[in-house]
């Protein structure tokens, strides 16, 4: 006699009639975690500047290191004069300084550090413009397939920035394969506030959602003057986990409204069951 296999596995439920939602931002989604399922959408494949929501790649390369092996969080990282002439948001390091990639990873997370991001960028891949290319190599590998990366930052003041793109939909991806899969990474999105170089140095969470919403898992803020204001906003309750991205927000007390517009839809909307 054959053996009938039972398949278990995450399904999403509308536990209530789903209400229009709205936001102000031009580019939105809403992604849950598990299944993938879009649960808003709005321009959500439109090319636009992430800032520094791109460093979720840069972060997601580094923890992919980390858990396969090739990379420690006590390894040390060597700052060099190429990543201390990040300009925007830094921890300032001073060329040959050496941290380890714990603290390079809390200050990416916390304050969005562009010396640190490059910095584990060099160490990663011998110089940025190779780890670059893994970047965009990963990001076709998820289906990325409105994003191009000319950087591991976001800044968009080089002369090729132009052609630094992606959208709110590829951001969910990768945001997803982050938590997902490498789900540590929330020890470091969901600090608030907390130091480095021996407690000599504070850091503040550039996401204000962690201190006030419920739930908040992370997961990346970004600015520039042509992006706007950006977030991919991560946050669990009743153990389901969504994402909600917001590109070209017109202010920052926006962006996060936006997101919290989309969070609280998802939650009141939507629950996670496993059948089987």
């Amino acid at each position: 006699m054959k053996k009938i296999l039972a398949l278990m596995g995450a399904v999403l439920l509308l536990s209530v009639s789903a209400r229009a939602v709205e936001v102000s931002a031009p580019s939105a989604v809403l992604m849950e975690k598990e299944t993938g399922t879009v649960l808003f959408a709005k321009n959500e494949h439109e090319k636009l500047e992430p800032a520094s929501v791109t460093k979720i790649m840069t972060l997601l390369l580094t923890m992919e290191a980390i858990d396969g092996g090739t990379l420690r969080y006590e390894d040390t990282v060597t700052a060099s004069p190429h990543a201390c002439s990040m300009g925007g948001s830094q921890i300032w390091l001073k060329e040959g300084e050496r941290l380890t990639v714990d603290e390079m990873l809390k200050a990416v997370c916390v304050v969005s550090a562009n010396d640190c991001a490059v910095a584990l960028a060099e160490h990663l891949a011998g110089s940025e413009e190779a780890f670059v290319e893994r970047m965009n190599r990963r990001a076709a590998e998820l289906g990325m397939n409105d994003t191009t990366f000319v950087n591991c930052t976001g800044l968009d003041d080089g002369a090729d920035a132009v052609n630094h793109r992606t959208s709110a939909y590829d951001i969910a991806l990768m945001s997803r394969q982050l938590l997902k899969y490498h789900p540590l990474i929330k020890n470091y999105t969901t600090i608030w506030m907390d130091t480095v170089r021996g407690g000599t140095f504070g850091l503040s969470n550039t996401n204000k959602l962690i201190r006030f919403y419920s739930g908040a898992t992370g997961l990346k803020t970004g600015s520039t003057n042509a992006a706007g204001y950006c977030i991919s906003a991560t946050a669990e309750r009743d153990g389901m986990e969504l994402i909600a991205v917001i590109l070209k927000g017109k202010t920052s007390p926006e962006r996060f409204a936006d997101a919290q517009t989309l969070l609280n839809y998802g939650f009141a909307s939507y629950a996670l069951k496993t059948v089987i």
